[in-house]
């Protein structure tokens, strides 16, 4: 597993890191979290203490929210180089285009313009450290200790001892060589041979593969470096797991288990008895409830919102919003499931579960049900990765080359900007409550992953959405057109439940999947 850096906590979720949420269903940030507490947008406070629900004062403690977590990648580039003395007689320099001192300043400028523009271009949170230039192996060992998360080296010249000392196995290691972008580099000639290879043909390079290494393309460095930003905030994760974190079926009994060891991830309980008393305390709190009801009148006066079922429902959900966020605050992270959520979840809010997890992955946060960690893992990853809310859900089975995959608790900003269409019905299975049917975009490319009960080997395919069905399952329902060869797609299908973003991000994913030692089969 890689070390990361401890980055400070930012109130600014929407400058480098384009993040997901700064509305909430249709309503500002602002406006949501006015209504149910009265914090302006944007200040990030993160609770200094833990509370507990029996001597919480909702005055106090609804009047903070926190913000969706997302941490910088935080990266170190140097410069590799070596200048040669002429020599009668003999061979005297190597390959390359580096020979004197203004080559030298000029190759840095030409990197450090590249990273000014990769910094613009890039839709993740980034922050490259200043250009170091090296030429011996003491040097380069100080570097490979210091406090970044990536370092991507520019070996112009100098000798594999060097490359050996910056590249660190604890940390995420690229290599960027020129061909044509610049004066070519020595180690376009031999990474292979003398660094990765070591004159022989086994691969036997700690820290860095053939998948690291990146020829004159900056946008090919782009994608890794937003790879590995996703997989840096994936580690360590930590979610908090209303009534226990658990894993589907028998295949999924160790599947928490897994997700620590594998993720390193902080599974925190909260059980119910303790949420039922928050939601007493709520119930009691008169501004909170007529707060709520007013959040939930101003979701469903949406135009492209329509109510099938109680408002009741909805206006208990909001309630239950208002209680998760207090226990995220608390808890100082972003991230919550919800185990039983079929049953137990139902007694205890007097409504389900589905929209106000919706709502909170509309926000940016990460809200997922079933707390089925044989799954969650990828949706933290996939999350992080694209930047957009993800769709945990049941997949059926594949037949001529359509699927149909279907949940109740659908985000509506599936593109992390604009709100989908959608119709509030009861959750289905209970034919209670109150659960989104999302009409998502058709024609709409997804990235769709199928993660493996034993945490060694995930499989993704690209995908097309071509309808939004109304069939007597889930709620939120879509078919997907893929192109893989439908046998193989149920060979290979593994686990349960699915992950799905938009967007395309199968190289990212398999990436950050393959830097944490798991295996990777892409279909598409």
């Amino acid at each position: 597993m890689k070390g990361r850096s401890q980055p400070s906590i930012s109130g600014n979720c929407c400058s480098a890191s384009h993040c997901a949420g700064c509305g909430v269903s249709g309503f500002s940030r602002r406006e949501f979290m006015a209504g149910i507490g009265g914090i302006a947008a944007g200040s990030a406070v993160m609770a200094s203490r833990k509370v507990s629900a029996s001597n919480s004062s909702w005055e106090s403690e609804f009047s903070q929210r926190i913000d969706p977590i997302r941490y910088p990648l935080v990266v170190q580039p140097v410069f590799v180089y070596g200048l040669q003395q002429r020599r009668e007689g003999t061979s005297w320099r190597h390959w390359g285009g580096i020979h004197t001192e203004r080559d030298v300043v000029e190759e840095r400028s030409r990197i450090s313009s590249e990273l000014e523009k990769l910094a613009h271009q890039a839709d993740f949170p980034i922050r490259f450290l200043p250009l170091e230039s090296v030429q011996n192996v003491e040097s380069a060992h100080k570097i490979s200790d210091g406090k970044h998360d990536a370092l991507i080296m520019y070996p112009a010249g100098g000798w594999v001892d060097i490359l050996e000392a910056l590249t660190n196995p604890d940390k995420f290691t690229l290599m960027f060589l020129r061909h044509r972008s610049g004066p070519v580099y020595l180690w376009y000639e031999i990474v292979s041979n003398r660094f990765l290879r070591k004159t022989v043909d086994d691969f036997g390079q700690p820290g860095i593969d053939t998948g690291d290494v990146v020829v004159d393309r900056t946008e090919e460095l782009l994608w890794r470096l937003r790879s590995l930003s996703g997989l840096k905030n994936t580690l360590g994760k930590k979610i908090v797991c209303i009534g226990g974190a658990a894993g589907w079926g028998q295949g999924g009994k160790s599947a928490p288990e897994n997700t620590q060891k594998r993720f390193g991830m902080n599974l925190v309980d909260v059980s119910y008895e303790e949420l039922g008393q928050r939601l007493k305390s709520a119930w009691e709190h008169r501004e909170l409830v007529a707060s709520s009801k007013d959040q939930a009148g101003k979701y469903l006066a949406q135009g492209n919102v329509t109510l099938e079922t109680s408002r009741d429902f909805v206006e208990k959900g909001f309630l239950l919003t208002e209680v998760f966020q207090q226990i995220l605050k608390e808890h100082e992270t972003d991230a919550i499931t919800i185990n039983q959520c079929m049953g137990t979840i139902m007694e205890v809010s007097e409504t389900t579960a589905c929209l106000p997890l919706s709502l909170l992955n509309d926000a940016g946060y990460l809200a997922f049900c079933e707390s089925d960690f044989v799954v969650i893992p990828s949706g933290v990853l996939l999350h992080y990765i694209s930047g957009k809310p993800v769709f945990l859900q049941d997949p059926t089975y594949p037949h001529d080359g359509i699927v149909t995959l279907a949940h109740c608790t659908a985000p509506r900003k599936m593109d992390g900007v604009n709100l989908e269409p959608a119709r509030i019905l009861t959750h289905f299975e209970s034919d209670w409550g109150a659960a989104p049917k999302v009409e998502m975009k058709i024609g709409q490319e997804v990235t769709v992953v199928d993660p493996d009960f034993n945490f060694e080997r995930w499989m993704g395919f690209r995908a097309e959405i071509v309808d939004n069905p109304f069939l007597d399952i889930c709620r939120s329902q879509i078919d997907v057109a893929y192109t893989c060869d439908t046998d193989r797609l149920n060979e290979e299908t593994r686990g349960f439940h699915w992950m799905l973003s938009y967007g395309d991000y199968l190289k990212e994913m398999e990436y950050a999947v393959r830097k944490n030692n798991m295996d990777w089969v892409t279909l598409t």
